[in-house]
């Protein structure tokens, strides 16, 4: 099996690339994310994951091993393609793609080719356990709310109150989520009030407007 391909870019493509290796080209199938990274006659290295079928050999190439494995997660899903899988990796990088999931974001995942309604659902359903881990639990000895319900997970509760105000300001899902878990990490040891979250991911929220970030 071939896992790793490094030589020089021959051709482009809309979703293909033809890499030199050794003096054998190499025609790589890759997210169009990959594709606008790569320039003819440069130099390249691709991870890769080669699908073996009754009739070809396809290759399928990326620039990092993070994209690859979410390559092979979501081939998993019941309905997701290789394809879809690169439609998706087309449009969300890897750490989009978690955040996406971790919020239940089927918008986000709507945006690719392929994906509607119902198989956004069944990837959220059935990934949701990979990215369980996003946002980090608290350090032992760290007291947690007075709230009962928090009391299992602060952490998540915090920022499921947190990524709802939000959302219900305007925000995608998944970019709450983000910016809310990079909020919250950033807090260290010290878990802050909801108010004190929704305050700085507006902030944050201001600063990326400013360079160009959006609201939904």
């Amino acid at each position: 099996m071939i896992a790793r391909l490094k030589g020089r870019i021959e051709a482009l493509d809309t979703d293909t690339a033809i890499i030199d290796v050794g003096g054998v080209g190499y025609l790589v199938f890759c997210p169009a994310r990959t594709l606008a990274r790569l320039a003819i006659g440069s130099a390249a290295a691709l991870w890769v994951e080669t699908v073996v079928r009754e009739d070809a050999i396809l290759l399928y190439g990326f620039l990092d091993a993070e994209e690859k494995t979410w390559f092979r997660r979501l081939t998993t899903v019941q309905g997701v393609g290789a394809k879809v899988a690169l439609g998706l990796l087309s449009v969300l990088a890897p750490d989009a793609l978690m955040r996406a999931i971790a919020a239940g974001d089927k918008a986000a995942l709507g945006r690719a080719s392929g994906v509607g309604p119902k198989l956004a659902a069944r990837i959220l359903s059935e990934l949701k356990d990979k990215v369980g881990g996003f946002i980090a639990p608290l350090p032992a000895g760290v007291a947690a709310p007075s709230r009962a319900a928090a009391a299992a997970d602060p952490r998540a509760a915090l920022a499921e109150d947190a990524v709802s105000a939000l959302v219900n300001l305007g925000y995608a899902p998944s970019d709450a989520f983000g910016v809310v878990a990079a909020v919250i990490s950033a807090a260290g040891e010290t878990l802050p009030g909801v108010e004190t979250v929704i305050a700085r991911a507006l902030k944050e929220f201001a600063r990326m407007g400013s360079l160009g970030g959006e609201r939904r």
